[in-house]
């Protein structure tokens, strides 16, 4: 039975042999520029870019999809669209825990076509407000029990 592997340190440096993919949720207003994301524009520009042009073109920019952004020839950005706003408001935290399992789930078929471990943060657990005990099981189901490599990073 594949177990999340848990390490601290900076998601945006993945600790593994072979093709990676860093995931992070974004949200579904073109916002970037707070949390997580701010790690990965230190590191490249390309996801940024990427995300703004996905969101201006208004192609398949929704809750739910996924954007695969390389960076190096090894790892890849994946910006996954799973939280509604940027705020919390009447209706909850902006997490869409069914927008995230979507994701996850187009991320495994990616991660199985380039047998590429997955590498994140808590996702969905910063700013998009939502509870890890609800988000973990998402991750179980959807990544590792169809036999992909799951790395979380906590940060110190």
């Amino acid at each position: 039975m594949t177990q999340i592997t848990y390490l601290k340190g900076d998601a945006t440096n993945p600790m593994a042999k072979g093709n990676k993919i860093i995931a992070h949720i974004c949200n579904d207003v073109g916002g970037w520029g707070k949390g997580f994301v701010l790690a990965i524009s230190r590191k490249w520009k390309e996801p940024e870019k990427a995300y703004r042009k996905w969101y201006k073109d208004k192609n398949n920019f929704e809750l739910g999809e996924v954007q695969l952004v390389p960076v190096t020839d090894y790892i890849s950005i994946c910006n996954m669209i799973g939280q509604k706003g940027i705020k919390t408001g009447s209706k909850g935290a902006p997490i869409r825990y069914e927008a995230v399992e979507s994701c996850l789930e187009k991320l495994c078929e990616i991660a199985k076509e380039q047998q590429a471990s997955i590498h994140m943060p808590r996702i969905g657990c910063g700013l998009a407000g939502g509870k890890w005990e609800i988000i973990e099981p998402i991750i179980k189901k959807t990544l590792l029990d169809n036999g992909i490599e799951v790395y979380v990073y906590d940060f110190d």
